[in-house]
């Protein structure tokens, strides 16, 4: 009974640690992206403008207006461009295709631009660093390390008036948003 007792301690505490550490880790991302916004939505849906949904990772309202933001967090080096299709995925001797992400990401615009039509919308695919580009960059692409740089952070107060002009579209666009049933156990989502 005591080594079954042990061994049931022992199990929590690795699972409990494990939870713990990743949910620090996804925090550390969520303040990454979120860094230079004065609100965000994360893991919402919102509509297309034909009955269905489109999954948002995250929407940020920033100083330039509103910005969404796909992530994906993929392990291996990304040949991916403006004109392709498909992007390949190289990790060791695996290798495997995937949708090129920006017409996705147009889509999603579009969708947020329907719903406030006057607040300037942008995009970004967001990659962790555990993806590499030897090629470099794709439109709209950008490494999780570099958001902060996209979006540059400001002074809480010099931030708000900077956003005042866009609050209306941004209250309009958090009112037609939804919880997502698209949201993972892990918190990032995978291509």
């Amino acid at each position: 009974m005591i080594v079954l007792g042990v061994a049931a301690v022992a199990l929590v505490a690795f699972f409990g640690g494990r939870a713990y550490v990743m949910r620090r880790r996804d925090a550390r991302k969520v303040a990454r992206v979120t860094a230079g916004s004065a609100d965000f939505l994360r893991n919402v849906l919102v509509p297309d403008g034909n009955g269905g949904d489109y999954h948002l990772d995250f929407v940020l309202l920033t100083s330039r207006g509103v910005v969404v933001i796909d992530m994906r967090d993929i392990i291996g080096i990304v040949f991916g461009g403006d004109q392709m299709t498909d992007w390949t995925l190289m990790d060791g001797a695996s290798r495997s295709t995937f949708v090129n992400p920006q017409s996705g990401l147009y889509d999603r615009i579009a969708s947020v631009k329907a719903l406030t039509p006057d607040t300037p919308i942008e995009g970004r695919i967001v990659f962790t660093k555990r993806a590499k580009f030897p090629k470099g960059l794709p439109r709209f692409t950008v490494m999780l390390d570099s958001i902060a740089a996209e979006f540059p952070k400001l002074g809480a107060a010099e931030l708000e008036i900077a956003v005042a002009k866009y609050r209306p579209g941004w209250e309009s666009l958090k009112q037609a948003c939804k919880p997502s049933p698209h949201f993972r156990s892990s918190p990032i989502a995978v291509a």
